[in-house]
């Protein structure tokens, strides 16, 4: 177990580390440090999502009975993905930070400001960001001991599933960049947006019916009698999944319809627009 975690705690900051000097220091771009830790940060994110819905389709695809079945790579890159939440806190509140000062919050020649002001940023950061960090808190403290040892090695297809879930993490990676640089009506923007917006609602929203109808398949129940066939707590388990996709889902779904608005229509709001 502690080869892959090791492996991911190196890699996932090593990669942000290396991207991130590259970007600063190549000659034919010399980016500012802000904007090379942004950027660095939503390839990383990007870079674990294609390596974990790769994972999860080899993982789904090889798994002929979707209890019994087990793949190595469905716990190597549970403990290998570990890291990388913890990591990612982190990265988000850099990325956090450095547009808290560009905005012009810090203090003289970009330092810290003054005193206590570091604790508003991370408060700042805990109430913009809480439940993405909620997330990835629960994904190390409750998702991981789950997965390794609850689990027993039954189930790695629905696992594999979970992984895939990771397939819109690249298209919300690049739609931040592209808004952070003000690309919004962008031909690539409007692409990568009904992208995103498809990749979340198939493989964040409706995965979780479709693995309800999978077990009740299994199981030669009907959609409808699987959630009364399974132990509270997994459907407890699954709710608790679903809801903050449900929200985000929400958001992106907002996001499109101001995309998306015919011209001559209304500007939305000051409190609509996005950071």
């Amino acid at each position: 177990m502690l080869t892959p975690m090791v492996a991911g705690g190196v890699v996932f900051p090593g990669l942000f580390l290396l991207s991130k000097n590259t970007l600063q220091r190549l000659p034919q771009l010399r980016w500012e440090e802000a904007d090379a830790v942004i950027v660095s940060a939503r390839l990383v994110s990007s870079v674990q999502a294609i390596m974990a819905s790769t994972a999860g389709y080899i993982v789904s695809t090889s798994c002929k009975h979707i209890i019994d079945d087990q793949h190595w790579l469905s716990s190597a890159y549970t403990q290998f993905a570990v890291p990388y939440f913890i990591y990612d806190i982190y990265a988000m509140f850099l990325c956090h930070w450095h547009k808290h000062q560009v905005k012009g919050h810090g203090g003289e020649d970009g330092g810290p400001g003054a005193p206590g002001s570091t604790w508003a940023v991370v408060r700042g950061y805990l109430h913009k960001e809480f439940l993405m960090v909620l997330h990835h808190a629960v994904m190390v403290l409750v998702c991981f001991p789950l997965s390794v040892v609850w689990r027993q090695g039954k189930g790695d297809y629905f696992l594999g599933c979970l992984l895939m879930a990771e397939v819109s993490t690249p298209f919300v990676c690049l739609g931040k960049i592209l808004i952070q640089y003000k690309q919004q009506h962008t031909l690539l923007h409007k692409v990568n947006g009904a992208l995103m917006l498809l990749s979340f609602l198939c493989c964040r929203v409706l995965l979780f019916p479709y693995l309800y109808w999978a077990y009740g398949r299994h199981a030669g129940l009907p959609l409808l009698a699987v959630p009364l066939a399974l132990p509270v707590h997994v459907n407890l388990g699954a709710a608790l999944l679903l809801a903050p996709q449900l929200y985000w889902f929400f958001l992106i779904c907002r996001g499109a319809c101001r995309l998306f608005r015919p011209r001559g229509s209304p500007p939305p709001s000051p409190c609509q627009t996005q950071d």
